[in-house]
Order: structure tokens, then C-alpha cells, then sequence
């Protein structure tokens, strides 16, 4: 077979792995933070930080209370398998 037909059928490398930014959170896990508050302050919660009354994106909202570091919601992790 020829070299440039065994680099098309070797197994490519494994993905980016998923970095921690600086408060130790994934992006999913930030994701899934903001998404969750955002949703609550959607449906009326009460705000954690003081905004502009003009600010009324609940996204917006979460990402700001985010940065300030309010939002009272936790990530729990699981151990992982121990490999052998």
C-alpha cells in the first residue's frame, strides 16, 4: 500500500482535551452553570447583583453574576475509574 494511503487510514489523534479556565470550571460545566441561572433569573429570581434597570437579558445577567462570583450553585465531580 502506498505511504499516503496508510496516513488516510491511520486513527487520528485524540481530540483537545477540555481545559479548566481559572475559577476550575470546564466550558461545559460553565455552560451548564450560566444556562441553569439564566433560566432561573428568566422565570423571575431574584438577581444576586445589582444591574442597570435597562439590562434585561437573563443570559447577560448570569454571565455578569458569574464573573462576580455569586451564583450559589456547585459542581460536583465524580472520582474516575482507577485503570489497570
Amino acid at each position: 500500500m502506498p505511504e499516503a494511503a496508510l496516513r488516510e487510514l491511520s486513527v487520528p489523534e485524540a481530540g483537545p482535551r477540555t481545559s479548566v479556565d481559572a475559577a476550575g470550571y470546564t466550558r461545559f460545566e460553565r455552560a451548564r452553570i450560566l444556562g441553569a441561572r439564566a433560566l432561573q433569573v428568566s422565570l423571575g429570581a431574584p438577581l444576586l447583583i445589582d444591574v442597570d434597570a435597562s439590562l434585561i437579558d437573563p443570559v447577560t445577567i448570569a454571565e455578569l453574576e458569574f464573573a462576580a462570583g455569586v451564583i450559589p450553585i456547585t459542581v460536583r465531580r465524580g472520582v474516575p475509574p482507577r485503570g489497570g
